[in-house]
C-alpha cells in the first residue's frame, strides 16, 4: 500500500490532538454510564426503524444489518470499520458473517479496550486516527458510522471542510478493492447553519468538531466515488434520541452515583435538544452508499506511478 497525502498540510498535530481529545471528552465518561441508556450493543448512533413496533434493540440491529448488506459482508474478505465504537459492527463481522480479517479505528482508548477484551475473532482494533493510519491490505468494505462529524472543526470554512472530507475520500478510495464499497452515515446540517448551531452542545457535548452539509460530503466526492445511494433518517435519529433519553431518566439514579448530576443533567439537555433539532430539520442525518468511480485519473497509485 502506498502511503496517503499530507492533505496539503491541513493536517497537523494540533487539529488531530484536537479530533482525539474531543472523542475522549464525549466517550470516555465510562462504559458503564452508557450501558444505562444505550441497546445491549452499546450501538451509539442513529437506529433504523422499519416498523412503528420496532424496538432500540431491533432498529439497532435494523440499522447494523443495512450498513453491512452495503458493503456485502457476506462475501467480505476484508473489512474497515472507521469510528468503531464499542464494537457492535465487529461483533456482526466476525460472529454473523464470519469475516476473515475485520480493523476497527477508534479515538477512545476506552472503547478500544472494550472491544479487545471481547476478543472477537479475526477482529483487530486500533487506536488510531485514520489521518494516521496505513493498511497494510485492501479492503472490501469500508464502513463509518458517525465518525464523519469529526474530521472538521468549527473554524474551518466550507471550503477547507471540503478538503478535510476529500482527503478522507481519497483515503478510502485507495484502501477499497477495486469492487468495494463505503457506507457511510453521518448527521448532517439541515435548515440551520453553524452559527445558528446551540453553543452549548459545541462547548459541552462535541467540543473541537463540525457537522457536514450534505452539499460539501457531496462535493468532496466528485470523481473519487459514485453515489449510489442516499436515504434520509431525521426522524429516526429523533425517535432513538428520545429512546436513549427516556432510558437515562429510568436509570437516572444509577447514572448520577456514577457520573455526577451535573453530567446527568447535561446528557438530558443535549438528547433533549438533539431529538428537537431533528424534529424540526435543522439537522439530518443520511446514510450513504458509495462506490469507487472507475476513472484510472483518480486512481493514487496511477498518480503516483
Amino acid at each position: 500500500m502506498t502511503a496517503p497525502s499530507d492533505g496539503a498540510g491541513l493536517f497537523t498535530a494540533d487539529r488531530t490532538d484536537l479530533a482525539a481529545a474531543g472523542i475522549r471528552h464525549h466517550y470516555d465518561i465510562g462504559t458503564e454510564f452508557y450501558r444505562l441508556w444505550l441497546d445491549s450493543s452499546l450501538t451509539y448512533s442513529c437506529a433504523l426503524r422499519e416498523t412503528t413496533g420496532d424496538t432500540l434493540e431491533i432498529a439497532q440491529h435494523n440499522k447494523l444489518r443495512f450498513r453491512l448488506d452495503a458493503v456485502r459482508a457476506e462475501r467480505a474478505g476484508a473489512v474497515l470499520d472507521i469510528g468503531c465504537g464499542w464494537g457492535s459492527i465487529l461483533r456482526e463481522l466476525a460472529e454473523t458473517h464470519r469475516v476473515e480479517r475485520s480493523v476497527g479505528l477508534t479515538l477512545s482508548p476506552a472503547q478500544a479496550e472494550f472491544v479487545r477484551a471481547a476478543r472477537y475473532p479475526g477482529v483487530e482494533v486500533r487506536t488510531e486516527n485514520w489521518l494516521h493510519y496505513i493498511p497494510d491490505t485492501r479492503f472490501d468494505g469500508i464502513i463509518s458510522i458517525g465518525a464523519f462529524e469529526h474530521f472538521a472543526q468549527q473554524s474551518d470554512s466550507s471550503a477547507e471542510k471540503i478538503r478535510v472530507y476529500r482527503e478522507f475520500l481519497d483515503r478510502c478510495r485507495g484502501w477499497l478493492t477495486g469492487h468495494g464499497t463505503l457506507s457511510l452515515q453521518t448527521i448532517v446540517y439541515g435548515n440551520m447553519s453553524r452559527q445558528q448551531a446551540n453553543s452549548f452542545m459545541q462547548r459541552e457535548i462535541f467540543p473541537d468538531s463540525e457537522l457536514p452539509t450534505l452539499a460539501e460530503i457531496v462535493a468532496a466526492a466528485e470523481g473519487i466515488f459514485e453515489v449510489r445511494s442516499i436515504t434520509g433518517g431525521r426522524l429516526d435519529y429523533a425517535w432513538t434520541c428520545e429512546q436513549w433519553a427516556r432510558r437515562l431518566r429510568a436509570h437516572r439514579a444509577e447514572a448520577t452515583a456514577l457520573v455526577g448530576e451535573d453530567a446527568v443533567r447535561r446528557y438530558q439537555r443535549y438528547l433533549k435538544l438533539s431529538a428537537m433539532g431533528f424534529r424540526m430539520g435543522k439537522i439530518g442525518l443520511f446514510r450513504l452508499v458509495l462506490q469507487p468511480c472507475t476513472s484510472r485519473y483518480f486512481d493514487r497509485e496511477d498518480r503516483a506511478a
